[in-house]
């Protein structure tokens, strides 16, 4: 009997175990058919959406259709109308440069009046001169140029005539002039508006030969010969005639980076699409030194969040400062190594206060300290400057004779006067333990020097304009007063030629290469920001 018990209970096991094993496989089924069931409906939907997606753009392309072939069929209709202004305009130019032929340019004429003459005739050759000739009028120039070269039959072949004129023969003042020519053909060249006007295939492809030649002088001469005038024209006729293509993108990004502190190089390297790549230029900037124009180039790339300007300007007055006292202590507190300091300081005060105004920055960083500072500087180094010219100046009083009359006899010698005059330079001697040297002609007159007139365009260059703008150059050095010039510093650069950079409108504060700030008057800077 418990025998049989025992085989019953093996049995029920048995049966509740296939029970188990039956309720698994209906679990997994279930759970299988659930998820196929949830796939098949997820299916669904991406269908339809993407159905009633591709419904949407067909009725989108059908209508963008129809507003294209309603606007060519409204150009069309129009071309009639077009020709007869175009053919009306033409006669107006043609009758009106015939009249500029048969009258010679008035040396009186206005401005722009003379400026539309040249332009109306195509002589680009005396248009370029005319500009170099004004150019103590730059502002006036700016304000008509535009205007003239409308005037002219063919305004891109009259720029590209200049520029073939600047590239067999080039000069500062041509530069200068040519640069102006290419910012009137493309006024509306920035990030936002960047699509120039549309030209002929001729006129593209001699832009397209002229800048290809350009590129391969400027390769031979170095970035120390063009500078960065000519690098700012090339990468605007790049633009300007959608060469942009036909370029290497590192040879672009190259010129860029490397002459990053112009004014227009921010909004350039916007408009010259390097999309994603334009973070790495910043970084690239910030890496080396110029804060400065990392803040005007994501500006312009929309990149503020990511490179927020107050971080980066004070990163940059940090290193500004660190710089000048690195300069100072180097230099031993000497009068060469105070002054060098002292302008680099200043610049970059000026640099700062412009670039925070240009951006309005005011309210989160505050200018006051760095005016004061500015102010410090500025009459520290007047003082210098007129304690040295002071100490300079020749004493060339002359002798009487006995008779008190100049010319009663030989002059006598007054011990009792001259002893007054033991200590020639007491004012200097104060400021500087040193005697005052006698600097021989040559080095007295070897520094660079640095004309008011120059303009962005000017870069280092050796051709004596000097009788332009009312300075002597004929004279020689040996000839000049034996008393010592000092040599203006505020406005040059580290090679010696002056910084060319600003950015946005100009004011009062000048413009500045950031890279390579002119060294000024320095005394160890105590305001904090």
């Amino acid at each position: 009997m418990a025998t049989e018990l025992v085989i019953n209970s093996d049995r029920v096991q048995k049966l509740f175990d296939d029970l188990e094993a039956q309720k698994t496989i209906l679990s997994s089924c279930t759970q299988l058919y659930s998820t196929l069931s949830n796939r098949f409906i997820s299916l669904q939907d991406s269908l339809s959406q993407k159905s009633q997606s591709l419904e949407s753009k067909i009725q989108a392309l059908e209508s963008n259709s129809r507003e294209t072939l309603e606007s060519l069929s409204h150009r069309e209709d129009s071309i009639p109308e077009r020709e007869s202004a175009a053919a009306a305009r033409i006669e107006e130019q043609r009758e009106a440069a015939l009249a500029d032929f048969g009258k010679p340019v008035s040396a009186s004429a206005e401005l722009s009046e003379t400026l539309k003459s040249l332009s109306r005739r195509m002589d680009s050759s005396g248009l370029v001169r005319y500009i170099v000739s004004k150019r103590k009028e730059s502002v006036s120039l700016r304000a008509e140029i535009s205007k003239a070269i409308a005037e002219a039959v063919d305004p891109p072949r009259l720029v590209l005539d200049a520029m073939e004129e600047f590239l067999k023969r080039k000069s500062a003042d041509k530069r200068w002039a040519c640069g102006m020519l290419i910012q009137a053909l493309f006024p509306e060249m920035n990030s936002k508006k960047n699509k120039g006007p549309e030209f002929a295939r001729s006129v593209v492809e001699r832009a397209a030969e002229m800048v290809l030649l350009w590129k391969g002088q400027m390769d031979e001469e170095g970035s120390a010969v063009y500078g960065p005038a000519e690098a700012v024209m090339l990468l605007q006729m790049v633009l300007g005639f959608g060469l942009r293509s036909r370029f290497d993108e590192e040879y672009l990004r190259k010129l860029v980076v490397e002459f990053a502190a112009r004014r227009d190089m921010a909004k350039l390297a916007a408009a010259l699409g390097f999309g994603e790549k334009i973070g790495d230029i910043i970084d690239e900037l910030v890496k080396s030194g110029k804060e400065l124009e990392a803040v005007y180039f994501a500006s312009e790339a929309g990149l503020t969040e990511r490179f927020p300007a107050v971080s980066l300007i004070k990163s940059y007055l940090k290193n500004s400062k660190k710089n000048a006292s690195t300069i100072l202590k180097n230099g031993n507190n000497s009068m060469a190594a105070t002054e060098e300091s002292s302008t680099l300081e200043l610049n970059s005060i000026r640099a700062i206060i412009k670039c925070v105004e240009d951006h309005k920055l005011e309210s989160e960083f505050s200018l006051d300290s760095l005016r004061k500072r500015a102010t410090h500087l500025e009459k520290a180094k007047a003082e210098r400057k007129k304690s040295s010219a002071g100490a300079s100046k020749p004493q060339n009083k002359r002798a009487y004779g006995s008779g008190g009359g100049r010319s009663s006899g030989p002059p006598s010698f007054r011990p009792s006067k001259a002893a007054k005059f033991s200590n020639a330079f007491p004012p200097f001697s104060r400021r500087n333990p040193a005697p005052p040297a006698q600097h021989s002609p040559a080095a007295r007159y070897s520094g660079p020097y640095n004309y008011p007139s120059q303009s962005m365009y000017d870069g280092p260059n050796t051709t004596p304009y000097a009788s332009s703008y009312g300075v002597p150059h004929s004279q020689s050095p040996a000839a000049l007063p034996q008393q010592h010039y000092s040599l203006p510093v505020d406005n040059m650069g580290a090679a010696g030629y002056r910084a060319t950079v600003s950015y946005g409108g100009q004011t009062s504060y000048g413009a500045y290469d950031y890279g390579n700030a002119a060294p000024p008057t320095y005394q160890p800077s105590s305001y904090t920001q």
